[in-house]
């Protein structure tokens, strides 16, 4: 019993591995950038450069990985997609310059963005419906935990240059080691049985079922026929998207969007430089409180693997919607209507806040959502669309952020009224477009998109 709990729980943080990469190369820059600014003697066009060309690269990869993924499968891609995280890690790490450096974080975004992807279905079809929720959040746990072992990596490394070498690389280079244990991992996990049954292994596809659900209540023979039922629809394409898939489309534009609208990575990528340009602190007091951040983002994204499957998907974005907006709010109220000294304690406690009302729900539930919404048949290309929407999301803040806190003469009131609105935008979007998706099966929620488009149809 107890090596079969083990082995399941390897295959669900080996699966989720991806994200822990995901959320350590992209936070790793942050304490790096300004390191290799002098060293490479750039201006400051170019190391915004540096850190946005890993979202170009991701925007590529997530948009090219799902059509791959639905013919040759989610286990091999995941491998392809260790392999760059190794090669961008590396050449990050050995680079001489601003162009190879460019060329390193591409490639290493085409794995980002790859594994953003390819991991929530994967997770999601792994998982038995009554622990999907829990499970599925595990990838955004390891974005919180990558991000964390960044920051923690940044402040470890900065000032030691072991054995002749510069801080920045060993930063940079440190992300190999968890890209070594996805890789590693990746050879060792079992396919996705979903894509085994379309592929005609049902043996295979039994064999792998009955080793995730040895452990629970559900019946891997009648998931097995579930899944063999829907498997049977004729393989869907760009078409079937935009025809009974649409609201599953809809739907994953707009959570994915929105969860980069609302703002979180302007504090990710930038809080340091907020508390240093707009509340006058000193460098390293500034990324402290990144830490602190970041182990608050951690813990909660805790707490929501915990609580995830004993509320309703709607309900837990709702709440999360309304503390991002108060807490938001209010800060930029008192950033406009308080002094620079007076403003500081109460907008680190309402990040703090607005953190906390993220990591618990639109931070998890969304890529959650992303691996159930749709359809077997199009599954990998909807990851796609989906989490290319989020990086495109994700680059539009990461662009503008500085931007708009120069446009408020450094007050940081400005951009969060900005994420304020969209926060606001996001409980009307849950109410009138989120289906509810706790507790059903993949094929549940499938069955159902095709009788309301059928319905719709005849209707018509």
């Amino acid at each position: 019993m107890r090596a079969r709990h083990l082995s399941i729980f390897f295959i669900f943080v080996f699966g989720a591995l991806g994200g822990l990469l995901f959320g350590f190369d992209t936070g790793i820059i942050s304490g790096a950038s300004s390191l290799i600014e002098n060293d490479f003697s750039l201006n400051i066009e170019q190391t915004g450069f540096i850190t946005s060309s890993v979202l170009i690269g991701s925007s590529i990869g997530a948009l090219s990985i799902g059509t791959l993924s639905d013919r040759f499968g989610r286990k091999r891609l995941l491998l392809v997609a260790s392999i760059l995280f190794l090669l961008g890690s590396g050449l990050s790490m050995t680079a001489v310059g601003f162009a190879s450096m460019v060329t390193a974080r591409i490639i290493l975004g085409f794995a980002v963005g790859s594994a953003s992807a390819l991991t929530p279905a994967y997770l999601a079809e792994l998982a038995d419906a009554p622990h999907r929720g829990s499970l599925g959040t595990m990838f955004q746990l390891m974005i919180t935990a990558g991000i964390l072992l960044a920051y923690v990596s940044n402040l470890g490394f900065l000032h030691h240059n072991l054995l002749g070498i510069r801080d920045w690389r060993w930063m940079l280079g440190s992300a190999l080691i968890p890209a070594a244990i996805l890789f590693i991992g990746s050879l060792i996990l079992p396919e996705s049985p979903r894509y085994l049954v379309e592929k005609g292994n049902i043996d295979e596809a039994r064999n792998v079922l009955h080793e995730l659900r040895k452990n629970t209540n559900e019946d891997p023979d009648k998931e097995l026929t579930a899944i063999q039922k829907i498997a049977n629809q004729p393989k869907g394409g760009w078409k079937e998207l935009v025809t009974f898939a649409r609201p599953a489309v809809i739907v994953a534009i707009g959570l994915m969007l929105l969860q980069q609208l609302v703002g979180i990575n302007s504090v990710i990528y930038f809080l340091p430089q907020v508390f240093i340009k707009g509340f006058g602190f000193a460098e390293g007091n500034a990324i402290w409180i990144s830490v602190g951040i970041g182990i608050v983002n951690f813990l909660c994204t805790i707490l929501a693997y915990q609580i995830m499957d004993k509320f309703n998907r709607r309900t837990i974005l709702l709440f999360g919607s309304i503390v991002m907006a108060i807490s938001i709010g209010i800060l930029s109220v008192l950033n406009f209507t308080l002094t620079v000294q007076a403003a500081a304690v109460p907008t680190m406690i309402l990040i703090a806040i607005y953190i906390f009302g993220f990591a618990v729900s639109w931070g998890p539930i969304c890529w959650l959502m992303l691996g159930e919404i749709f359809p077997l048949n199009v599954r990998g290309v909807g990851n796609s669309i989906g989490s290319a929407a989020n990086w495109i999301g994700n680059f539009i803040v990461s662009q503008f952020f500085l931007v708009l806190l120069n446009m408020f003469h450094n007050n940081v009131g400005g951009p969060f009224a900005v994420f304020t609105f969209f926060a606001i935008l996001s409980i009307f979007f849950v109410i009138y477009m989120v289906p509810e998706t706790r507790g059903k099966t993949l094929e549940d929620i499938e069955m159902e998109m095709r009788q309301k488009a059928a319905l719709k149809k005849s209707a018509n």
